[in-house]
């Protein structure tokens, strides 16, 4: 997959300009500080930002992102939250327990942590599944032991995957290619 070009603004912020970058089957880390367009990145893959010039290509069909913020429906379980997305209760059971969370499938959102809503909403990514996993800050509120217990589970998927993320020990743990967004 390839970004040629991109050029995107939020009125005259300009947050992408003439990026270009192309996208292996492994992991690639987005690391940078704030503001410098990681999230915006990954919208424009998603196709939920449209540039103002540039394009991507090679995007698979079925691309799945999960969000910076939870996004989960305060009025649904964790496994609501996750069988949402695949319509299967073993599925949905079987990543939150993957996410070391089965225990509380029937727990709302409001009732866990920050760090517990997170792997929720790293469940329901996963359960959701697709050629392409874009994760915006995946791990944020969680050890680096509880993130090395995680890593796997995406590795594991051998799809290309694209994460945000701003520790240089998640960048270290994920492998993969680094891409500076405050370099480019």
């Amino acid at each position: 997959m390839r970004a040629e070009d991109l050029c995107v603004r939020y009125d005259d912020k300009i947050v992408l300009d003439h990026f270009s970058a192309d996208f292996g089957d492994g992991i690639t880390c987005l690391v940078g500080p704030s503001g410098f367009g990681k999230t915006t990145l990954l919208h424009v893959i998603a196709g939920l930002v449209i540039p103002e010039s540039g394009r991507i290509t090679g995007r698979p069909d079925k691309v799945t992102l999960m969000f910076q913020d939870d996004r989960l429906f305060p009025w649904m379980t964790a496994l609501e939250n996750v069988r949402i997305v695949c319509d299967d209760t073993d599925k949905a059971a079987y990543w939150l327990q993957a996410v070391e969370l089965g225990s509380e499938a029937d727990t709302y959102p409001a009732e866990l942590s920050g760090g517990m809503r997170r792997r929720v909403a790293l469940a329901r990514a996963l359960a959701f599944g697709g050629d392409l996993l874009l994760l915006d800050e995946p791990f944020k509120g969680m050890d680096l032991p509880l993130v090395q217990r995680l890593v796997p589970l995406i590795k594991d998927l051998h799809i290309p995957v694209i994460v945000s993320t701003h520790s240089p020990e998640e960048q270290e743990i994920l492998g993969g290619t680094v891409l500076e967004m405050d370099k480019l």
